[in-house]
């Protein structure tokens, strides 16, 4: 299967102008980013849908895999919500690595604010990799 990044996904295409558009930086298995959400992101009023909280640990986490070479496809992920983000709040996303093995790769991240570093929620994640990097 090849997989093809043409800047139309959700949470980090800069061609998609319905989605997120964050920006990571990544290397040596980990991977960063701040953010902002506004509320036509939210599920209740002014709190983040939940589903775009896993979105982004997720994308945290595939770049942190990019940033060692693997080009990966999620296989499983488990998210622990801790306290809602309110749309508007300045948060970041931070990801690692935790294991890489030829079929397996595994990593963690986690969602704070950013000006008070209250923990928003948590995740770890199971990716298969694909037989080629890009």
């Amino acid at each position: 299967m090849a997989i093809i990044d043409d800047g139309q996904c959700f949470v980090c295409g800069k061609n998609n102008k319905n989605g997120l558009q964050l920006s990571f930086t990544s290397s040596g298995g980990k991977s960063l980013s701040e953010f902002t959400l506004k509320s036509n992101f939210q599920g209740y009023k002014n709190i983040i849908h939940g589903g775009l909280i896993t979105a982004i640990l997720d994308e945290a986490m595939i770049y942190a895999a990019m940033s060692e070479k693997c080009n990966p496809v999620t296989a499983e992920i488990t998210v622990r919500f801790k306290h809602p983000l309110s749309a508007g709040q300045a948060a970041t996303v931070e990801a690692e690595l935790t294991r890489k093995t030829d079929r397996l790769v595994e990593a963690k991240a986690r969602i704070t604010e950013l000006i008070s570093g209250t923990l928003v929620a948590e995740a770890t994640s199971k990716m298969i990799p694909l037989k080629k990097y890009p």
